[in-house]
């Protein structure tokens, strides 16, 4: 929560800042860190952002995905660089997370200057579209009858999903096999290929293959079931109330680079987002009833 509390604060103040402030940063090139690999949520929003911010800022942008150790492989990373406003990481939640529980040689709040807010996603359970399993109960129920056999398969470890995946081992009192991976986009493409029994992986990552019959979802980590998939009921409706996996993304920069830099970076990233002619971020974002 302390988190939590850091960033929304860091978030408002930082929009103040630009709404006051007159910016001399003059950046040609801006990189964007992406922390996990190319197709996942993270990565579609950079190259959203980098698109949008280098055809109507007239600056060159380029996004650089450099995954790894559950995304602290690219926020270190981002970390070490200058306060030149020049790299700017764009990142899930979950490095707040990351940092608490593994060796990182950043700080999470420290470290780093959060700019903006971009979109938030929650997680969905899903199984390939020939999977026997209609409901999150069929698959636990298969996997008591069968403890060990069924492999489950997410981004982490260390991850909100993966954290996830533990909390729902317990309340089921299951055994599965968790498979872990870098990313949403790979976990997506092991579920459809049925390389794994099934998978927790982003909305925004399989909201297409589920509308077009490549996947089945079998639940959603939110407290309300989705406008675009009204008939998949909540982790809590299947009978795990503690079950929550939103995650957030977000635009941050290495700490202590200038006010007036802070101030532009967050303008070009608000001009991005509410361009009539730029898509919307709802697209990348759940809507819940």
């Amino acid at each position: 929560m302390k988190f939590l509390t850091w960033m929304l604060r860091g978030f408002a103040i930082a929009a103040l800042i630009a709404a006051a402030s007159t910016s001399a940063f003059s950046a040609r090139t801006i990189r964007f860190i992406v922390p996990v690999p190319a197709g996942a949520s993270t990565d579609f929003i950079a190259r959203l952002m980098a698109t949008y911010i280098g055809t109507m800022e007239g600056v060159t942008t380029i996004v650089e995905n450099r995954p790894g150790a559950a995304g602290m492989i690219g926020t270190e990373y981002v970390s070490r660089q200058p306060a030149d406003g020049n790299t700017i990481l764009i990142t899930p939640g979950s490095y707040l997370i990351d940092a608490q529980i593994r060796n990182a040689t950043y700080h999470p709040i420290e470290s780093f200057e959060p700019l903006c807010a971009l979109a938030a996603s929650p997680a969905l359970f899903v199984v390939p579209s020939s999977s026997p399993y209609r409901t999150l109960g069929d698959f636990l129920k298969d996997a008591v009858a069968r403890p060990g056999e069924l492999s489950l398969a997410a981004q982490g470890p260390g991850t909100s999903f993966h954290l996830g995946v533990m909390t729902l081992l317990g309340a089921s009192k299951t055994q599965f096999n968790l498979i872990p991976y870098s990313g949403s986009a790979p976990v997506a493409t092991a579920v459809m290929g049925s390389h794994v029994t099934a998978g927790i992986v982003g909305y925004s990552v399989v909201a297409g293959a589920i509308k077009a019959g490549s996947l089945r979802a079998l639940a959603v980590a939110a407290d309300r079931r989705m406008a675009p998939f009204p008939d998949v009921p909540t982790f809590a409706e299947s009978g795990f109330p503690t079950i929550r996996m939103d995650n957030w993304f977000g635009a941050i920069a290495p700490a202590k680079i200038p006010a007036d830099t802070t101030s532009q970076l967050i303008a070009w990233f608000k001009a991005a987002m509410t361009a009539p002619e730029s898509p919307s971020l709802a697209k990348l974002s759940s809507r819940l009833d």
